[in-house]
């Protein structure tokens, strides 16, 4: 019998006490034993000080590992990271999402339009040309796509990425990008498989927004949400007939 986990699940309580890590579908979800990201860390800073910066240890793992990854490699600005989400999930005030743990918005690395490395002023939208301005419309910026796509790479090195949405022509930027570095083709496809404008939002052509995948121990504790991809951990096959199984979820 494959090991699911199936329902809309709630807050650990006395009558759920193993429901813990990420618990729900990030856009219903809370959070159990989540850390905070440091406000500032090796290649990384937080946009905003207001407190939205809990997720699991997956996640603060991921960010500060793909921010110092970047900077190692290409030194400049440091990445500006917006908001996870809060300390113990549910509700934000600026998102449907970042419920559960999982979610991190992520500015894109800037540079000047004669390619000038810059630290992200904020929210700019960028437009398939690799262009945007300021919300006065007094400057202009452009995407960075060597160091964006450097950021993509080394999150792709994490298996347990499942989405890193932006806008459909930012991706074709990234990919592109990717192909004419000679990158492998087994990366590209990854790229192309997680890169995502979503459908149900705005088009995310100002930040990326990247979202975790439930490890397998946390969808046995209440994780829920979105597709596993091939390179991620199978789940297990229980061994255990329906009623034993019964009697553990009872007797835990």
């Amino acid at each position: 019998m494959a090991l699911a986990t199936t329902g809309c699940f709630g807050a650990p309580s006395a009558l759920a006490p193993s429901l813990r890590g990420s618990v729900g579908v990030p856009h219903h979800g809370v959070v159990t034993d989540a850390v905070a990201l440091p406000k500032k860390g090796d290649g990384y800073v937080l946009f905003r000080n207001d407190g939205v910066r809990w997720g699991s240890p997956r996640l603060v793992r991921a960010i500060e590992t793909a921010a110092a990854s970047v900077s190692k490699s290409r030194p400049g600005p440091p990445l500006v990271i917006g908001d996870l989400g809060e300390r113990y999930g549910g509700e934000t005030s600026r998102h449907r999402s970042h419920r559960s743990g999982r979610d991190v918005d992520i500015l894109f690395y800037v540079t000047t339009p004669s390619g000038v490395p810059l630290k992200s002023p904020g929210f700019i939208k960028f437009s398939s040309d690799g262009l945007g301005t300021s919300s006065g419309g007094d400057k202009v910026y452009r995407f960075d796509v060597e160091r964006n796509w450097e950021l993509v790479r080394s999150l792709l090195e994490d298996e347990d990425v499942q989405w890193v949405f932006v806008a459909r022509p930012l991706e074709v930027l990234l990919v592109e990008h990717a192909m004419s570095l000679g990158e492998p083709l087994a990366l590209v496809w990854k790229a192309q498989t997680v890169l995502r404008q979503p459908g149900d939002s705005a088009p995310h052509d100002d930040h990326f927004h990247l979202r975790l995948a439930c490890s397998v121990e946390e969808m046995v504790a209440g994780c829920e949400g979105g597709p596993r991809w091939p390179w991620q951990a199978k789940l297990p096959e229980l061994t255990m007939t329906d009623d034993e199984l019964l009697v553990a979820i009872l007797e835990d």
